[in-house]
């Protein structure tokens, strides 16, 4: 058997065996867990002493760049943990869902880091705002590393993407980890942490593993370091009421166990097809994982008139599901992650019975196949029914962390919803339905209750993740027992991550904290064009005013001859007057047209291509004979790594402000430049 080992300020920690951990197959040991103690106070400050600096000597742009070179570390390296990942019960499509989705996730962090973040230290929260008459004061936001640590406590239903997911805003945001895996299943997480060590991209001191208890660890920490925590509800209430976290008021977040539902609407009837799609729902959230997902489906709400139709095909669809040792083919379900967790759930099934109807379960043939299968943490897909679910307070209240659900009837869209209300608070909902009226009315309400909501249809059905995927891109977390909390969300993670600060004082200064230039700061106007200048050369606040163009009537003409644009306020004298301009005006895209003009330098040059453009607005019309001039502000700098075979650039957005004879503004935008670098 292998001695796991804590990974505490840069070396493997542990060589007295401990506790030994089994095979949820066959109850084989797999690991031995250490006996030796963690010294966290040596913990917290090498997490503070060696990871901070170490971190923060990158900016969030290298940041990423890692990130995306070690999820594909990862994925070379995968099939070490697919072979480890069997012990825990889980099937190859399981494994898929925790292991591949871990890598996943990194790569999408990696590329919203990349594309979303700027270089430095420093996000600006924008718009600076002004505060003062004359825009000699102004105030903005900014978001910055706390310098402190965070401690990730995971459950065990998932030992690589449960890690993942957080290190990987952690890590963005410039914050060293100290994770702490579930004890059962932490062999696993333990793999991948020596696989992320020996890939040589993590700064020293970004990651420490702790195997066994926390010890005094909270108590360790300060108001600058944060604590997230995945698990029960109850742990999760203990762990936020610990005294230092509240006299500090460190961040904690927690992402909690809960009876997730899955409502059937009433417009949908047993011929059609999003009643199949129920019912493949339903079952597969019931068997990945052996239900083991903070977000399967624990309450199926059903209309009354479908019950027996849609229990008949439930029936035979889990009547056809193999259940046993992973590794023999056919086998769509594992086991439990341990024997612990066997009992646990087997006892809360019996709790939930009382009352209510088994509709299948053990009862109904369940035989493990494979050798040695007697010794696992097998338990039967368990489907339960509560017929009168309004007045019943258990099935709302208690839930078999396993493959376990419950039916429960309604008779109206509003009782509907009222039961799923019931969960006090849930990370996810699915509503099946073929009718977007019923979807308009169900989901604001469900909302309320729900931290994801999942609309099922024919339509979607074909590349819908499912119920119970947490995507990277969008938040996970729920309100009330969910724990209220809130993890992934793409860049919305790592500004959870960030210390969020408002800072006052002049356009000037506000540019030179945040790295942007600020409308009103001072700018350098030089002899040199701002677009003839490399990437290295250009400076913050470098700026063009341009030459001025007065607008004829032949340029609308014209301009309306290319585009095709003949709207009355560019072409009816008489319409145009009725209007609230009062006068034909120019094509707001002839106005940006015209702009571009003024400032483009056309000659071969540094500024390699025009990629986009942002926060346009037109603010006042231009008229015939009106006079226009833009100034062209760079307003910020992005260093992009070098790719293999591209050339070295940057990107670069440019502050737009077009105004007219009156000195008054009549568009404002930014615009994005690819711009080479000398090399």
């Amino acid at each position: 058997m292998q001695q796991l080992q804590s990974f505490i300020a840069g070396r493997w920690l542990g060589h007295t065996p401990a506790q030994t951990l089994a095979s949820a197959i066959n109850g084989r040991g797999v690991a031995l867990t250490h006996a030796e103690a963690i010294d966290f106070a040596e913990a917290t400050y090498h997490a503070r002493s060696v990871g901070v600096p170490a971190l923060l000597a990158l900016d969030f742009q290298a940041r990423a760049a890692r990130l995306k070179k070690l999820a594909a570390y990862l994925v070379e390296h995968k099939e070490e943990l697919y072979a480890l990942s069997a012990h825990t019960g889980a099937t190859r499509a399981d494994s898929w869902v925790d292991i591949e989705g871990g890598t996943g996730t990194l790569f999408a962090y990696a590329s919203a880091g990349a594309n979303e973040l700027p270089s430095g230290n420093v996000l600006h929260e924008g718009p600076a705002l002004q505060l003062g008459k004359t825009g000699r004061f102004a105030g903005t936001h900014i978001l910055v590393p706390r310098g402190g640590l965070v401690v990730h406590i995971n459950a065990f239903n998932f030992p690589v993407w449960g890690l993942l997911e957080k290190f990987a805003p952690s890590f963005l945001a410039g914050l060293p980890c100290i994770a702490k895996p579930a004890t059962a299943t932490s062999y696993l997480t333990e793999a991948l942490v020596r696989l992320m060590d020996a890939s040589g991209l993590l700064p020293a001191g970004s990651l420490q593993l702790v195997i066994g208890s926390t010890g005094d660890l909270l108590d360790r920490l300060d108001g600058q370091d944060m604590v997230t925590f995945t698990g029960s509800a109850d742990t999760a209430a203990k762990l936020k009421s610990h005294g230092n976290i509240i006299r500090n008021g460190i961040p904690f977040n927690a992402e909690a166990d809960s009876l997730n539902c899955a409502i059937l609407a009433p417009d949908v009837g047993p011929d059609d097809a999003e009643f199949d799609l129920y019912v493949k729902e339903l079952v597969r959230e019931m068997t990945v994982k052996a239900g083991q997902k903070c977000t399967a489906i624990r309450r199926a709400i059903v209309p009354r008139q479908h019950l027996g139709a849609l229990a008949e095909k439930l029936q035979a669809r889990l009547a056809t599901l193999k259940v046993g040792d992973p590794s023999v083919e056919g086998v769509r379900m594992g086991a439990l992650a341990s024997r612990d967790q066997l009992v646990d759930v087997s006892e809360r099934v019996a709790q939930l019975s009382v009352g209510n109807e088994v509709v299948f379960g053990a009862g109904n043939g369940f035989a493990p196949i494979g050798d040695g299968v007697g010794d696992g943490a097998f338990h039967a897909p368990t489907l339960l029914l509560c017929r009168d679910p309004l007045n019943s307070s258990t099935v709302h209240d208690l839930e078999a962390f396993g493959p376990v659900s419950t039916l429960m009837p309604y008779d109206d869209l509003d009782e509907a919803l009222a039961l799923a209300a019931r969960g006090k608070g849930s990370l996810v909902g699915t509503l099946v339905t073929k009718s977007p009226s019923i979807a308009a009315k169900a989901i604001p309400v469900a909302a309320r209750h729900h931290g994801r909501l999942h609309i099922l249809d024919a339509e979607s059905a074909p590349e819908s993740t499912g119920h119970g995927s947490p995507l990277p891109q969008l938040k996970h977390g729920g309100p009330g027992r969910a724990g209220g909390g809130e993890e992934l969300g793409g860049i919305r993670a790592v500004h959870h991550m960030l210390q969020r600060c408002a800072v006052q004082g002049s356009p000037t200064m506000l540019a030179a904290v945040t790295g942007e230039y600020v409308r009103g700061a001072k700018v350098n106007e030089g002899e040199v064009h701002p677009f003839r200048k490399y990437f290295e050369d250009l400076q913050v606040g470098d700026s063009l005013l341009t030459h001025r163009r007065t607008v004829g009537e032949a340029d609308i003409v014209a301009f309306g001859g290319i585009s095709g644009d003949y709207f009355y306020m560019h072409f009816d004298e008489i319409a145009a007057k009725d209007s609230p301009f009062g006068k034909r005006i120019a094509h707001g895209y002839f106005v940006l047209s015209a702009a571009a003009g003024l400032f483009v330098s056309p000659a071969p040059g540094p500024v390699l291509a025009n990629y986009g453009l942002e926060t346009l607005r037109f603010i006042k019309p231009v008229g015939i004979g009106d006079t226009i001039q833009a100034r062209l502000t760079c307003k910020r700098k992005i260093d992009k790594p070098t790719k293999a075979g591209v050339a070295p650039q940057g990107v670069v957005g440019w502050d737009v402000q077009v105004t007219n004879q009156l000195g008054e503004l009549v568009a404002s935008y930014e615009i994005l430049t690819l711009v080479a670098k000398k090399g």
